[in-house]
Protein backbone atom coordinates (compact mmCIF):
# COMPACT_ATOMS: atom_id res chain seq x y z
CA UNK A 1 0.00 0.00 0.00
CA UNK A 2 1.36 3.69 -0.21
CA UNK A 3 1.31 5.19 3.20
CA UNK A 4 2.16 8.66 4.09
CA UNK A 5 3.50 9.19 8.21
CA UNK A 6 3.19 12.85 8.84
CA UNK A 7 5.43 14.01 11.58
CA UNK A 8 9.12 12.44 11.31
CA UNK A 9 10.06 12.61 15.21
CA UNK A 10 10.77 9.96 17.40
CA UNK A 11 7.04 8.51 16.67
CA UNK A 12 6.79 9.66 13.22
CA UNK A 13 10.59 8.70 11.78
CA UNK A 14 10.07 4.77 13.46
CA UNK A 15 6.90 4.17 12.13
CA UNK A 16 7.77 5.16 8.20
CA UNK A 17 11.18 3.16 8.40
CA UNK A 18 9.20 0.10 9.78
CA UNK A 19 6.19 0.00 7.72
CA UNK A 20 8.77 0.42 4.52
CA UNK A 21 10.78 -2.85 5.71
CA UNK A 22 6.85 -4.33 6.23
CA UNK A 23 6.96 -3.60 2.17
CA UNK A 24 4.87 -1.03 1.64
CA UNK A 25 5.74 2.33 -0.24
CA UNK A 26 5.98 5.23 2.50
CA UNK A 27 6.50 8.81 2.60
CA UNK A 28 7.82 10.36 5.07
CA UNK A 29 6.22 14.36 5.37
CA UNK A 30 7.81 17.35 7.94
CA UNK A 31 7.82 20.67 8.03
CA UNK A 32 11.30 21.08 9.16
CA UNK A 33 13.54 20.66 5.97
CA UNK A 34 16.45 19.91 7.75
CA UNK A 35 15.31 16.61 9.39
CA UNK A 36 13.62 15.60 6.16
CA UNK A 37 17.03 15.80 4.55
CA UNK A 38 18.94 13.96 6.94
CA UNK A 39 16.06 11.24 6.92
CA UNK A 40 16.60 11.33 2.90
CA UNK A 41 19.87 10.27 3.39
CA UNK A 42 19.26 7.63 5.42
CA UNK A 43 20.72 9.64 8.92
CA UNK A 44 18.86 9.33 12.37
CA UNK A 45 18.88 12.60 13.73
CA UNK A 46 18.25 10.94 18.04
CA UNK A 47 19.76 7.46 19.08
CA UNK A 48 17.23 4.82 19.04
CA UNK A 49 18.18 1.51 18.85
CA UNK A 50 18.21 -0.60 15.56
CA UNK A 51 16.59 2.47 13.80
CA UNK A 52 19.62 3.49 11.79
CA UNK A 53 19.92 0.18 9.99
CA UNK A 54 15.71 -0.12 9.41
CA UNK A 55 15.92 3.27 7.71
CA UNK A 56 18.69 2.99 5.86
CA UNK A 57 17.32 -0.16 4.16
CA UNK A 58 14.17 1.19 3.56
CA UNK A 59 15.92 4.08 2.13
CA UNK A 60 18.13 2.10 -0.46
CA UNK A 61 15.36 0.01 -1.33
CA UNK A 62 13.56 2.93 -2.72
CA UNK A 63 10.13 1.95 -0.89
CA UNK A 64 10.70 5.07 1.83
CA UNK A 65 11.55 8.96 0.65
CA UNK A 66 10.42 12.13 2.27
CA UNK A 67 9.31 15.59 1.26
CA UNK A 68 7.63 18.99 2.98
CA UNK A 69 4.95 19.04 0.31
CA UNK A 70 1.32 18.17 1.77
CA UNK A 71 0.22 18.30 -2.11
CA UNK A 72 2.47 15.60 -2.63
CA UNK A 73 1.14 13.62 0.30
CA UNK A 74 -2.32 14.28 -0.48
CA UNK A 75 -1.49 12.83 -4.04
CA UNK A 76 -0.05 9.67 -2.71
CA UNK A 77 -1.34 8.03 -0.12
CA UNK A 78 -4.45 5.40 0.27
CA UNK A 79 -3.54 6.22 4.17
CA UNK A 80 -2.20 8.87 6.06
CA UNK A 81 -0.95 8.33 9.24
CA UNK A 82 -0.53 11.53 11.84
CA UNK A 83 2.19 10.85 14.03
CA UNK A 84 2.94 14.45 15.22
CA UNK A 85 3.60 15.30 19.26
CA UNK A 86 0.82 15.89 21.59
CA UNK A 87 3.14 17.69 24.49
CA UNK A 88 1.53 19.37 27.81
CA UNK A 89 -0.08 22.80 26.99
CA UNK A 90 1.81 25.20 28.83
CA UNK A 91 -1.07 26.82 30.69
CA UNK A 92 -2.56 23.61 31.79
CA UNK A 93 -2.13 19.66 32.20
CA UNK A 94 -4.13 19.38 28.94
CA UNK A 95 -2.56 18.04 26.00
CA UNK A 96 -1.60 20.51 23.18
CA UNK A 97 -3.66 19.19 19.92
CA UNK A 98 -2.46 21.86 17.94
CA UNK A 99 0.20 19.93 16.20
CA UNK A 100 -2.42 17.54 14.95
CA UNK A 101 -5.05 20.30 14.04
CA UNK A 102 -2.68 21.71 11.96
CA UNK A 103 -2.42 18.34 9.84
CA UNK A 104 -5.86 18.02 9.32
CA UNK A 105 -6.20 22.12 8.73
CA UNK A 106 -3.30 21.20 5.91
CA UNK A 107 -4.26 17.72 4.92
CA UNK A 108 -7.98 17.86 4.49
CA UNK A 109 -8.46 20.25 1.76
CA UNK A 110 -6.08 18.68 -0.66
CA UNK A 111 -7.41 15.56 -0.16
CA UNK A 112 -9.64 14.48 -3.75
CA UNK A 113 -9.94 10.76 -3.39
CA UNK A 114 -11.04 7.81 -0.77
CA UNK A 115 -8.59 7.72 1.41
CA UNK A 116 -7.76 6.37 5.29
CA UNK A 117 -6.15 9.36 8.32
CA UNK A 118 -5.42 7.39 10.59
CA UNK A 119 -3.90 9.16 14.12
CA UNK A 120 -1.33 7.22 16.42
CA UNK A 121 -0.66 10.40 18.89
CA UNK A 122 -1.54 9.95 22.01
CA UNK A 123 -4.79 12.22 22.21
CA UNK A 124 -7.79 13.21 24.65
CA UNK A 125 -10.72 11.17 24.25
CA UNK A 126 -13.26 11.95 21.43
CA UNK A 127 -10.08 13.43 19.36
CA UNK A 128 -11.38 10.93 16.42
CA UNK A 129 -14.62 11.95 16.49
CA UNK A 130 -14.10 15.89 16.32
CA UNK A 131 -11.15 15.81 13.89
CA UNK A 132 -13.77 13.31 11.85
CA UNK A 133 -16.43 16.09 11.70
CA UNK A 134 -13.71 19.04 10.74
CA UNK A 135 -12.02 16.70 7.74
CA UNK A 136 -15.91 16.35 6.82
CA UNK A 137 -15.61 20.25 6.70
CA UNK A 138 -12.99 20.85 4.63
CA UNK A 139 -12.29 18.19 1.69
CA UNK A 140 -12.87 18.36 -1.33
CA UNK A 141 -16.42 17.52 -2.95
CA UNK A 142 -16.57 14.13 -4.23
CA UNK A 143 -13.63 12.77 -1.61
CA UNK A 144 -14.53 10.05 0.85
CA UNK A 145 -12.70 10.10 3.77
CA UNK A 146 -12.43 8.67 7.37
CA UNK A 147 -10.43 9.73 10.43
CA UNK A 148 -9.12 5.87 12.64
CA UNK A 149 -6.72 5.95 15.37
CA UNK A 150 -4.15 3.33 16.15
CA UNK A 151 -2.19 4.37 18.86
CA UNK A 152 1.21 3.35 19.47
CA UNK A 153 2.74 1.64 22.48
CA UNK A 154 6.31 2.12 21.46
CA UNK A 155 8.91 2.13 24.24
CA UNK A 156 12.48 4.29 23.75
CA UNK A 157 15.01 1.85 23.33
CA UNK A 158 12.88 -0.53 22.04
CA UNK A 159 10.75 1.28 19.57
CA UNK A 160 11.88 -0.78 16.64
CA UNK A 161 10.70 -4.27 17.86
CA UNK A 162 7.48 -2.44 18.94
CA UNK A 163 6.60 -1.70 15.57
CA UNK A 164 7.77 -4.86 14.03
CA UNK A 165 6.82 -7.34 16.66
CA UNK A 166 4.62 -5.43 18.88
CA UNK A 167 2.74 -7.26 21.93
CA UNK A 168 -0.96 -5.93 20.07
CA UNK A 169 -2.55 -3.90 17.52
CA UNK A 170 -5.51 -1.66 18.50
CA UNK A 171 -7.50 0.17 16.09
CA UNK A 172 -10.48 2.76 16.51
CA UNK A 173 -12.78 2.39 13.38
CA UNK A 174 -16.37 3.66 12.86
CA UNK A 175 -16.56 1.60 9.47
CA UNK A 176 -15.70 -2.59 8.03
CA UNK A 177 -14.09 -0.38 5.23
CA UNK A 178 -11.56 1.07 7.80
CA UNK A 179 -11.45 -1.54 9.66
CA UNK A 180 -10.30 -4.02 6.41
CA UNK A 181 -7.96 -1.18 5.14
CA UNK A 182 -5.84 -1.18 8.27
CA UNK A 183 -5.74 -5.40 8.76
CA UNK A 184 -4.26 -4.55 5.13
CA UNK A 185 -1.45 -2.73 6.48
CA UNK A 186 -0.51 -4.64 9.28
CA UNK A 187 -1.68 -7.81 7.25
CA UNK A 188 2.61 -9.08 7.74
CA UNK A 189 2.46 -8.65 11.60
CA UNK A 190 -1.02 -10.62 11.03
CA UNK A 191 0.55 -13.60 9.73
CA UNK A 192 2.73 -13.63 12.53
CA UNK A 193 0.14 -13.87 15.27
CA UNK A 194 0.17 -10.57 16.69
CA UNK A 195 -3.60 -9.63 18.39
CA UNK A 196 -5.59 -7.26 16.72
CA UNK A 197 -8.16 -5.72 18.24
CA UNK A 198 -10.92 -3.52 16.60
CA UNK A 199 -12.93 -0.71 18.84
CA UNK A 200 -14.76 2.21 18.38
CA UNK A 201 -11.90 5.14 17.90
CA UNK A 202 -13.35 6.12 21.80
CA UNK A 203 -12.07 2.81 23.46
CA UNK A 204 -9.26 2.98 21.19
CA UNK A 205 -8.34 6.55 22.21
CA UNK A 206 -8.65 5.48 26.03
CA UNK A 207 -6.27 2.25 25.61
CA UNK A 208 -3.51 4.04 25.14
CA UNK A 209 -3.91 6.81 27.68
CA UNK A 210 -5.11 4.02 29.96
CA UNK A 211 -1.97 1.81 29.98
CA UNK A 212 0.30 4.42 31.03
CA UNK A 213 -1.58 5.56 34.15
CA UNK A 214 -1.50 1.44 34.84
CA UNK A 215 2.42 1.56 34.32
CA UNK A 216 2.62 4.80 36.06
CA UNK A 217 0.70 3.33 39.17
CA UNK A 218 2.59 0.36 39.53
CA UNK A 219 6.10 2.76 39.50
CA UNK A 220 4.68 5.25 42.26
CA UNK A 221 3.06 2.67 44.00
CA UNK A 222 6.66 1.10 44.72
CA UNK A 223 7.88 3.73 45.18
CA UNK A 224 5.37 4.69 48.15
CA UNK A 225 6.86 1.31 49.47
CA UNK A 226 10.25 2.60 49.23
CA UNK A 227 9.17 5.40 51.66
CA UNK A 228 7.54 3.07 53.87
CA UNK A 229 10.53 0.90 53.91
CA UNK A 230 13.25 3.46 54.51
CA UNK A 231 11.33 4.74 57.64
CA UNK A 232 10.56 1.50 59.02
CA UNK A 233 13.91 -0.25 58.01
CA UNK A 234 12.81 -2.84 55.66
CA UNK A 235 14.10 -3.64 51.97
CA UNK A 236 11.69 -2.89 49.18
CA UNK A 237 13.61 -4.79 46.68
CA UNK A 238 12.69 -7.82 48.94
CA UNK A 239 9.61 -6.81 49.06
CA UNK A 240 8.76 -6.24 45.56
CA UNK A 241 10.26 -9.68 44.66
CA UNK A 242 7.72 -11.34 46.69
CA UNK A 243 5.10 -9.08 45.57
CA UNK A 244 5.91 -10.06 42.17
CA UNK A 245 5.47 -13.64 42.79
CA UNK A 246 1.65 -12.84 42.59
CA UNK A 247 0.71 -13.80 39.46
CA UNK A 248 -1.67 -10.97 39.60
CA UNK A 249 0.93 -8.56 40.30
CA UNK A 250 4.02 -9.49 38.74
CA UNK A 251 7.07 -8.07 39.00
CA UNK A 252 7.59 -5.55 36.24
CA UNK A 253 7.84 -1.98 36.59
CA UNK A 254 7.94 -2.58 40.31
CA UNK A 255 11.52 -1.26 40.80
CA UNK A 256 11.85 1.00 43.14
CA UNK A 257 13.96 4.24 42.65
CA UNK A 258 13.86 7.86 41.24
CA UNK A 259 10.15 7.94 39.21
CA UNK A 260 9.21 8.03 35.74
CA UNK A 261 9.65 10.71 33.22
CA UNK A 262 9.89 11.29 29.42
CA UNK A 263 7.75 12.35 26.81
CA UNK A 264 4.54 9.90 27.60
CA UNK A 265 3.70 9.29 31.05
CA UNK A 266 3.91 12.33 33.13
CA UNK A 267 2.41 14.06 30.63
CA UNK A 268 -0.15 11.33 29.57
CA UNK A 269 -1.59 10.70 33.35
CA UNK A 270 -1.99 14.62 33.08
CA UNK A 271 -3.79 15.21 29.77
CA UNK A 272 -5.89 11.69 31.07
CA UNK A 273 -6.89 13.68 34.58
CA UNK A 274 -7.78 16.79 32.72
CA UNK A 275 -9.92 14.97 29.90
CA UNK A 276 -12.22 13.05 32.61
CA UNK A 277 -12.88 16.55 34.43
CA UNK A 278 -14.11 17.52 31.16
CA UNK A 279 -16.37 14.82 30.83
CA UNK A 280 -17.60 15.32 34.16
CA UNK A 281 -15.60 12.10 35.93
CA UNK A 282 -12.55 13.40 37.09
CA UNK A 283 -13.38 11.55 40.74
CA UNK A 284 -13.07 8.36 39.04
CA UNK A 285 -9.12 9.19 37.99
CA UNK A 286 -8.71 11.87 40.89
CA UNK A 287 -5.86 8.78 42.17
CA UNK A 288 -3.92 10.06 39.16
CA UNK A 289 -3.42 13.17 41.50
CA UNK A 290 -1.30 11.42 43.70
CA UNK A 291 0.68 9.22 41.65
CA UNK A 292 1.83 12.55 39.95
CA UNK A 293 2.81 13.38 43.35
CA UNK A 294 4.67 10.57 44.91
CA UNK A 295 6.27 10.53 41.07
CA UNK A 296 7.70 14.08 42.03
CA UNK A 297 8.56 13.66 45.32
CA UNK A 298 10.97 10.81 44.54
CA UNK A 299 12.93 13.49 42.94
CA UNK A 300 13.25 15.50 46.21
CA UNK A 301 13.59 12.93 48.11
CA UNK A 302 16.91 11.99 46.30
CA UNK A 303 17.92 15.33 46.75
CA UNK A 304 17.19 15.44 50.31
CA UNK A 305 19.61 11.86 50.54
CA UNK A 306 22.26 13.07 48.95
CA UNK A 307 22.62 16.22 50.68
CA UNK A 308 22.44 14.03 53.82
CA UNK A 309 25.33 11.66 52.35
CA UNK A 310 27.09 15.16 51.31
CA UNK A 311 27.29 16.08 54.67
CA UNK A 312 24.35 18.49 54.91
CA UNK A 313 24.60 20.65 52.65
CA UNK A 314 26.20 20.86 48.77
CA UNK A 315 28.01 24.28 48.94
CA UNK A 316 31.57 23.47 48.10
CA UNK A 317 31.28 20.12 47.50
CA UNK A 318 31.66 18.04 44.24
CA UNK A 319 29.10 15.81 43.29
CA UNK A 320 29.58 13.38 39.90
CA UNK A 321 26.23 12.62 38.18
CA UNK A 322 25.92 9.86 35.91
CA UNK A 323 23.08 10.16 33.79
CA UNK A 324 20.71 12.69 32.08
CA UNK A 325 18.59 10.54 29.82
CA UNK A 326 14.96 9.90 31.53
CA UNK A 327 16.01 6.12 30.41
CA UNK A 328 18.58 4.05 29.36
CA UNK A 329 19.32 3.16 25.59
CA UNK A 330 18.07 6.91 24.42
CA UNK A 331 18.82 10.52 24.23
CA UNK A 332 15.83 12.16 25.57
CA UNK A 333 15.90 14.38 28.21
CA UNK A 334 12.09 15.45 28.53
CA UNK A 335 10.71 15.93 31.97
CA UNK A 336 14.23 13.62 33.05
CA UNK A 337 14.35 12.68 36.58
CA UNK A 338 17.76 12.73 36.34
CA UNK A 339 18.34 16.19 34.92
CA UNK A 340 15.83 17.46 37.41
CA UNK A 341 17.97 16.12 40.71
CA UNK A 342 21.26 17.35 39.18
CA UNK A 343 19.31 20.83 38.35
CA UNK A 344 18.85 21.19 42.11
CA UNK A 345 21.54 19.86 43.56
CA UNK A 346 23.55 22.78 40.99
CA UNK A 347 20.93 25.24 42.34
CA UNK A 348 22.09 24.19 46.13
CA UNK A 349 25.78 25.52 45.34
CA UNK A 350 27.16 21.68 44.32
CA UNK A 351 30.07 21.79 41.20
CA UNK A 352 27.82 19.10 39.48
CA UNK A 353 29.97 17.13 36.65
CA UNK A 354 27.58 15.03 34.77
CA UNK A 355 28.21 12.16 32.66
CA UNK A 356 25.82 10.16 29.87
CA UNK A 357 26.30 7.86 27.37
CA UNK A 358 24.17 9.44 24.45
CA UNK A 359 22.47 12.36 26.35
CA UNK A 360 25.24 14.83 26.92
CA UNK A 361 24.37 17.15 23.78
CA UNK A 362 20.41 17.11 24.46
CA UNK A 363 21.50 17.75 28.33
CA UNK A 364 23.58 20.56 27.67
CA UNK A 365 21.23 22.36 25.55
CA UNK A 366 18.10 22.06 28.47
CA UNK A 367 20.80 23.06 31.25
CA UNK A 368 23.37 24.59 29.79
CA UNK A 369 24.98 25.68 33.45
CA UNK A 370 26.10 22.06 34.15
CA UNK A 371 29.99 20.74 33.56
CA UNK A 372 29.00 17.63 30.52
CA UNK A 373 31.67 15.10 31.34
CA UNK A 374 32.07 13.04 28.02
CA UNK A 375 34.19 9.91 30.16
CA UNK A 376 32.88 8.44 33.88
CA UNK A 377 36.51 9.03 35.36
CA UNK A 378 36.98 12.12 34.46
CA UNK A 379 32.98 13.21 35.76
CA UNK A 380 33.82 11.49 39.33
CA UNK A 381 37.68 13.15 39.65
CA UNK A 382 37.64 14.72 42.99
CA UNK A 383 34.20 13.93 44.10
CA UNK A 384 32.83 14.10 47.41
CA UNK A 385 29.40 11.91 46.30
CA UNK A 386 28.26 10.15 43.15
CA UNK A 387 25.03 10.02 41.93
CA UNK A 388 23.61 6.97 39.99
CA UNK A 389 20.73 8.47 38.25
CA UNK A 390 20.17 6.34 34.85
CA UNK A 391 20.43 2.66 34.98
CA UNK A 392 22.86 2.66 31.63
CA UNK A 393 24.55 -0.70 31.37
CA UNK A 394 27.53 0.96 31.71
CA UNK A 395 27.59 2.03 34.78
CA UNK A 396 26.54 -1.67 36.59
CA UNK A 397 29.73 -2.70 34.83
CA UNK A 398 32.03 -0.26 36.58
CA UNK A 399 34.79 -1.38 38.75
CA UNK A 400 34.22 0.12 42.17
CA UNK A 401 37.65 -0.46 43.35
CA UNK A 402 38.58 1.05 40.18
CA UNK A 403 36.53 4.17 40.39
CA UNK A 404 37.41 4.88 43.71
CA UNK A 405 41.21 5.68 42.56
CA UNK A 406 39.15 9.03 41.02
CA UNK A 407 36.55 9.85 43.37
CA UNK A 408 37.27 11.93 47.00
CA UNK A 409 35.56 9.87 49.41
CA UNK A 410 33.47 7.02 47.90
CA UNK A 411 30.00 7.88 48.86
CA UNK A 412 27.35 6.68 46.19
CA UNK A 413 23.66 7.01 46.12
CA UNK A 414 22.09 4.46 43.70
CA UNK A 415 18.98 6.18 42.95
CA UNK A 416 17.76 3.23 40.17
CA UNK A 417 18.35 0.39 42.64
CA UNK A 418 20.69 -1.26 40.00
CA UNK A 419 23.91 -1.35 41.49
CA UNK A 420 24.90 -4.39 43.44
CA UNK A 421 25.35 -2.97 47.33
CA UNK A 422 27.79 -6.57 47.88
CA UNK A 423 29.80 -5.22 44.83
CA UNK A 424 30.66 -1.56 46.31
CA UNK A 425 30.58 -2.27 50.08
CA UNK A 426 33.28 -5.25 49.34
CA UNK A 427 35.39 -2.34 47.85
CA UNK A 428 35.20 0.40 50.65
CA UNK A 429 31.60 2.65 49.49
CA UNK A 430 28.69 3.47 51.52
CA UNK A 431 26.16 2.97 49.03
CA UNK A 432 22.31 4.19 49.70
CA UNK A 433 19.39 2.99 47.61
CA UNK A 434 15.90 4.08 48.14
CA UNK A 435 14.09 2.02 50.24
CA UNK A 436 16.85 -0.24 51.06
CA UNK A 437 18.67 -0.70 54.23
CA UNK A 438 22.36 0.91 54.02
CA UNK A 439 24.69 -1.60 53.98
CA UNK A 440 28.51 -0.96 55.71
CA UNK A 441 31.57 -1.24 54.02
CA UNK A 442 33.36 -4.26 54.59
CA UNK A 443 35.75 -3.34 57.88
CA UNK A 444 38.92 -4.47 55.99
CA UNK A 445 38.63 -1.49 53.29
CA UNK A 446 39.19 1.67 53.64
CA UNK A 447 36.65 3.87 54.62
CA UNK A 448 34.81 6.79 52.99
CA UNK A 449 36.16 8.72 55.90
CA UNK A 450 39.75 7.74 54.85
CA UNK A 451 39.52 8.78 51.13
CA UNK A 452 39.18 12.35 52.55
CA UNK A 453 42.16 13.71 50.57
CA UNK A 454 42.13 14.86 46.92
CA UNK A 455 43.79 12.42 44.40
CA UNK A 456 47.22 13.95 42.93
CA UNK A 457 46.38 14.90 38.62
CA UNK A 458 49.23 12.42 38.34
CA UNK A 459 47.75 9.78 39.81
CA UNK A 460 44.65 9.51 37.78
CA UNK A 461 46.76 8.06 34.39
Amino acid sequence: MRLTVIGTGYLGAVHAACMADLGHEVLGVDIDAEKIAALGEGRVPFYEPGLQEVLGRAVDSGRLRFTTSLDEAADFGDVHFVCVNTPQRRDSPAADLRAVDAVIEGLAPRLHRRCLIVGKSTVPVGTTARLGTRVGELAREGADVEVAWNPEFLREGFAVQDTLRPERLVVGVQSARADRTLREVYAPLLRIGVPYISAGPATAELVKVAANSFLATKISFINAMAEVCDAAGADVTTLADALGYDTRIGRRFLRAGLGFGGGCLPKDIRAFTARAEELGVGGAVSFLHQIDAINTRQRQRTVDIARDMAGGGFEGRRIAVLGATFKPDSDDVRDSPALAVAAAIHGEGADVRLHDPRGLDNARAVLPVLDYVPDVAKACEGADLVLHLTEWTDYRRIDPAELAVVTRTRRILDARNALDPALWTSAGWTLRALGRPTPAPLPSQQTAAEQESPVCPAELG
